[in-house]
């Protein structure tokens, strides 16, 4: 899942482009795609972006005559392409936007079930779908995340993963910083001193600063991640080969080592977990 890292990146690189030349085109989209229809995408027609923004992992359009914002969300699997006049693009995407110059934007979506979403909003309805969201991640600091810690016992990576705390942390982001910060993925966060609270901000500022610059680089994910997916192999601090708990929805992977004091972490759904 594209997380603030990714987000960020995208976000920089099409800041420029899509703000060049006014919408010529204005979808179609697919139908779990379109999340709004009132105003129609077609209502982007004729109009120029002011340029790209974002907010946790969603990014944002908003036309520079201040009237409308697209906002989308790209979920597990959709991606995002600028593609210069002349270029080959998808036949089907999930969206697509036409400058008026031939380059287009055109989201994807290699998956079976249809996650991302595109919506066409006034920016106060834009404010309203985004009040949820947490503080960003990126810059967050000790004191602001100390109190976000302490205010409700929660394990530190569904904690780091939920948007309404935090902004812009994901499944992958979380397994990196977390062993950044030598805490394992379990650990309370109301039982964190002050110098783990300050190790894990650090922690959260290092990796998504590390993860930005590599992935304006446009380095793969075997490049990026240094422990996400990468189940076996030996901890690039330690050498331990690297463990791994298995939900529904996503896997933890972390370094007994480092993070757990040598202690093999359990699914509680199937065994009690070693503390």
């Amino acid at each position: 899942m594209p997380e603030l890292p990714e987000m960020e990146a995208w976000r920089r690189q099409l800041d420029a482009p899509v703000a060049a030349f006014p919408v010529a085109k204005a979808g179609p989209g697919h139908i779990a795609t379109l999340k709004t229809f009132d105003p129609p995408p077609t209502a982007l027609e004729g109009r120029r972006f002011r340029g790209v923004e974002r907010r946790g992992k969603r990014l944002l359009f908003p036309t520079d005559d201040g009237e409308l914002v697209l906002l989308i969300h790209l979920m597990t699997a959709g991606r995002l392409k600028y593609i210069p006049a002349g270029g080959a693009s998808p036949k089907s995407p999930a969206f697509r936007l036409e400058f008026a110059d031939g380059a287009q934007l055109v989201l994807t979506e290699n998956a079976k079930k249809k996650r991302a979403g595109v919506w066409l909003l006034t920016p106060e309805a834009a404010a309203a779908e985004l009040a949820h969201l947490g503080p960003e991640a990126l810059g967050l600091g000790a004191e602001r995340l100390g109190e976000i810690l302490h205010n409700e016992s929660r394990r530190l990576h569904a904690l780091l993963r939920d948007q309404r705390l935090i902004a812009g942390i994901g499944r992958a982001w979380a397994n990196e910083i977390l062993h950044a910060a030598k805490l394992s993925p379990y650990a309370l966060s109301t039982d964190l001193d002050d110098e783990e609270v300050a190790r894990l901000a650090s922690a959260i500022d290092s990796e998504l600063e590390r993860g930005l610059e590599l992935r304006e680089e446009g380095a793969s994910d075997e490049k990026t991640y240094r422990v996400h997916r990468r189940l076996g192999e030996p901890c690039h601090v330690c050498g331990t080969p690297l463990a791994q708990v298995d939900f529904e929805e996503h896997t933890i992977f972390y370094c007994p080592t480092c993070q757990t004091g040598g202690r093999v972490l359990k699914d509680r759904r199937l065994s009690r977990l070693l503390r």
